[in-house]
């Protein structure tokens, strides 16, 4: 029985969710190649994961932070600086400060995969559309055509 050994440098497809983020770290800053749905997502569930922790620390350790508003894809929306009101706020910033090229690079190299360029990760600026726009673009399967992002 052999193995095929897939490299750093090309998609992991049916990646499981270790795989996934440990792939994440090892490609901390990689905005070159391609990077598998599966790949995506399952960072995207592991972040979620994360977030909700926080959460639900914060709510355990500060009386006032179930009174704050708070959004798991934005916690920062609501007003900005409450994440500095708790220490279970400060960690977050430093954890959401820390993934936040990876995040950028991950975003990038899954719209490689689907054969666009990494350059579209801005049309989430455009409200509402935008963020639409760029969730079906990371929904897409991959295409042969995405490889001329290879490195």
């Amino acid at each position: 029985m052999t193995t095929t050994q897939i490299t750093l440098g090309e998609p992991l497809y049916g990646a499981s969710f270790p795989q996934a983020v440990s792939r994440f770290f090892r490609k901390y800053a990689t905005f070159s190649g391609r990077a598998s749905r599966s790949e995506y997502w399952w960072w995207v569930l592991a972040n979620v994961l994360v977030a909700l922790a926080f959460n639900l620390v914060g709510s355990q350790t500060d009386p006032e932070w179930t009174s704050r508003p708070i959004d798991v894809f934005s916690p920062f929306a609501s007003g900005g600086a409450f994440a500095l009101a708790s220490p279970v706020g400060v960690v977050f910033l430093i954890y959401a400060t820390g993934i936040l090229i990876p995040a950028l690079a991950l975003t990038w190299r899954r719209l490689h995969d689907a054969d666009r360029s990494g350059a579209w990760f801005f049309i989430a600026l455009v409200p509402l559309i935008g963020a639409l726009v760029l969730l079906v673009f990371t929904l897409l399967s991959a295409r042969p055509a995405g490889a001329r992002f290879d490195e």
